[in-house]
């Protein structure tokens, strides 16, 4: 017997007002502990599927976002059913149904409210464990909770015998005379947990609702159920609005209930959650007051005095301060809203922001904060660029690679050539001279590590870093300094790497990974920064060579996708080394290629960088959404880390695809740039450093900020300024950094 837990999402939490809001109800609200009430529900039944059953949550759309996170928060993965409209209880639990049916006609089903308050998981599942048994032989199973007050809060069922029974009669919320009376009677409080088969709740749907069952069935014709996130068709809207109770559960004749005594509460107004001795939160002061449930965001204060009774809940909009015996009547008061002041109804909850928006604010921050932070407190008298800046700005000593100080001499030189004002032509003046003076070998190329007293650590000249002594070369050449060497020394470094080639035209790496295509990225972007600034045709001709290697090695031909290590034949590397996928270096050779497309009018690198944009794509997760760092050439992913260089690499990609795109995938692609900037966002300081590894919870590990993220972020405000020009995205306002 496999059992699916389905979790109910809906609901407003009206009475929960001002906490509790359409935008964010209460299952999402921490209102019984340090979790939200939908996370301990998660944790309460994740259980019950074991090792082939599956938690399924059905939710409105506009819930989505809330779940996926608050899902990762606790580590739980399942199924996400989204209604495009709300219509009750009876249409959500009929898609639920047709979901499990679909997948096990066996499969028995354990719906639960996300919202109720259970703190004892080990019985509740026990008492699933018993009703499933039931279900299993066509029954209809409800929780019934031995009342412990006669509450007008909720409905009563009156059963045939105590223990496992069917049920006589449903009732709606009485009266408190009336509650009185039923307990007399050994009724017992509605929890609205039903366990059941898949196959009998469609079969009672089909006699006693059909219109529910059409209309759910009908959502799912045009959906693959297989989705992780399933989307419920428009069929869906048709749906007739009605509860479970009038639907299905008053007309059957398979009813049962399971008398239970645990704990239980729906908290569904301010009193019950003032009895679960949990709600409060935030600071408060209570002089001579008693049984006062007080709850404050961070940075409000409640103070009390002389007061009984009373619920006392601030947001940041509004104040409720209500009578704990009266708590139920707070809908009045929502009701009263709706004419005086709509707008408190819901949080006003800005629109996430534009790229045009973004766009501005990175041009500030790169030129009043990252810029002068760096050229400062990041760069030594003696023109050596350090390694790290700690989030304080403190720049820590020791050995300095080759890759930063030739990243840092294009960093600043594409500010210079962009406008900004800071004093960017002595700072490459002597970056460059620090360049020759101790990281250039006599043979012309770099040595990878120079100590903090500049003496050699080691002398080994790494493919990488010679890509990006060419390409800091150029970026000098771009920006107008004044020195003659500077093509000389680039062609002489060139000419050696070509006679090093292999037979393939390929170049070989220096490390333990020799066969790669990282090295040949940054390669093929010097090449296209030399062609733009020289008459030699070598540099076109290197261009061409990287880009042929690109489309016929470095790219699998049936997905494709990049591939990072190769064997010495260039045949996908063996192990985990060949299954390696990182979408960052997708998305980085996608941005190359198209702009390697555009200058040739090359077809076939444009179709091969859409391709590797639409993979990269694949990697991104988490909520906000971010690009990972790695994955498998399966979509698996392997790493759930996620760096800040991929970030920039998905913003430079989709800009320079929207430039050579039509107005349906422009769009397409320029909201997609609008989201990796907002990603970008997330790592950024407000002082002008940066955060570089996020994992899964939003926290980034403790760690100064690697100066070599910020040939990164330049790069993409670069093509952000171009792409601005291409598409008059500033409604003619230039993107500088003047």
């Amino acid at each position: 017997m496999t059992l699916y837990p389905i979790i109910m999402c809906g609901g407003a939490g009206t009475r929960l007002w001002p906490a509790s809001r359409p935008s964010r109800p209460k299952q999402f609200i921490a209102l019984a502990g340090n979790r939200s009430l939908f996370q301990d529900t998660v944790n309460r039944v994740s259980d019950l599927a074991g090792d082939d059953g599956k938690v399924v949550v059905i939710a409105g759309l506009s819930h989505r976002e809330a779940i996926e996170t608050q899902l990762a928060e606790i580590d739980v993965s399942g199924q996400i059913l989204l209604e495009p409209e709300a219509r009750d209880s009876a249409a959500a639990m009929a898609a639920a149904a047709l979901w499990v049916q679909k997948r096990d006609p066996q499969g028995i089903i354990v719906f639960v409210a996300s919202d109720h308050y259970i703190p004892d998981d080990a019985a509740f599942r026990s008492a699933v464990t018993e009703a499933a048994s039931a279900a299993a032989q066509g029954r209809i199973v409800t929780l019934g909770v031995k009342p412990t007050e006669p509450s007008s809060a909720y409905g009563y069922i009156k059963p045939e015998a105590p223990g496992l029974s069917a049920v006589a009669s449903f009732h709606e919320k009485p009266e408190p005379e009336t509650a009185r009376a039923f307990i007399e009677a050994g009724y017992l409080w509605n929890s609205g947990n039903f366990i059941v088969s898949a196959t009998t709740l469609i079969e009672e749907l089909a006699a006693h609702a059909p219109a529910v069952l059409a209309a759910a069935s009908s959502a799912f014709a045009v959906e693959n159920a297989a989705d992780p996130v399933l989307a419920l068709g428009e069929g869906f809207r048709n749906a007739p609005k009605i509860s479970i109770d009038y639907a299905v559960m008053e007309p059957t004749q398979r009813a049962s209930v399971l008398e239970v005594d645990f704990a239980w509460s729906d908290l569904g107004a301010w009193d019950s959650i003032a009895a679960s001795g949990e709600g409060g939160v935030g600071v408060h002061i209570l002089e001579d007051a008693e049984r006062i449930l007080a709850r404050a965001p961070d940075g409000k204060l409640v103070a009390a005095l002389g007061v009984r009774d009373l619920a006392i809940i601030v947001e940041d909009d509004a104040v409720l301060v209500c009578d704990l015996a009266r708590s139920q009547e707070v809908k009045r008061l929502v009701e009263r809203m709706k004419v005086i002041s709509p707008r408190h109804l819901d949080f006003q909850k800005p629109g996430p922001e534009s790229l045009e928006t973004g766009a501005r604010r990175f041009a500030d921050w790169l030129r009043l904060r990252a810029l002068p932070i760096w050229a400062t407190l990041g760069l030594g008298a003696d023109g050596g660029f350090s390694e790290t800046l700690s989030l304080d700005g403190q720049a820590p000593g020791g050995n300095r690679r080759a890759r930063v100080q030739t990243r840092q001499i294009f960093v600043y030189a594409q500010a210079g050539a962009m406008g900004w004002k800071g004093p960017w032509k002595p700072i490459i003046a002597s970056a460059l001279e620090r360049l020759r003076a101790a990281y250039l070998r006599p043979d012309g190329k770099t040595r990878a590590l120079i100590g903090a007293d500049w003496s050699v650590v080691d002398d080994t000249a790494m493919l990488y870093d010679q890509a990006f002594v060419l390409f800091a070369l150029a970026a000098a050449k771009q920006a107008g300094i004044d020195d003659p060497e500077l093509e000389a020394d680039a062609v002489r470094l060139r000419e050696q790497l070509l006679s090093e080639a292999m037979p393939n035209g390929a170049m070989r790496e220096v490390d333990d990974h020799p066969f790669q295509s990282n090295a040949h990225m940054h390669l093929f972007e010097a090449s296209l920064a030399w062609e733009a600034l020289s008459d030699d045709p070598a540099w076109s001709a290197m261009a061409d060579r990287i880009a042929g290697l690109a489309m016929d090695v470095f790219i699998d031909r049936e997905g494709g996708f990049l591939r990072e290590f190769f064997n010495e034949d260039w045949a996908p590397a063996d192990g985990e080394d060949g299954r390696l996928f990182e979408p960052g270096h997708q998305f980085e050779w996608a941005w190359l290629l198209a702009r390697y497309g555009l200058l040739r009018g090359d077809a076939r690198a444009t179709a091969a960088a859409r391709a590797l944009y639409d993979n990269g794509r694949k990697g991104i997760g988490q909520r906000p959404p971010v690009a990972l760092d790695a994955m498998n050439e399966d979509m698996t992913i392997r790493s759930h880390r996620a760096r800040l260089w991929p970030q920039t690499e998905w913003l430079k990609s989709s800009l320079i695809l929207a430039e050579n795109s039509d107005d349906g995938p422009r769009a397409a692609y320029l909201e997609d740039a609008a989201t990796a900037l907002r990603a970008l966002w997330l790592y950024l300081t407000e002082n002008g450093v940066w955060r570089d590894k996020r994992f899964p919870d939003g926290k980034f590990l403790d760690e100064p900020a690697p100066a070599s993220s910020f040939y990164h972020i330049i790069a993409a405000f670069d093509q952000l300024s171009r792409t601005y020009a291409a598409l008059d995205l500033g409604s003619g306002h230039r993107l500088t950094l003047g």
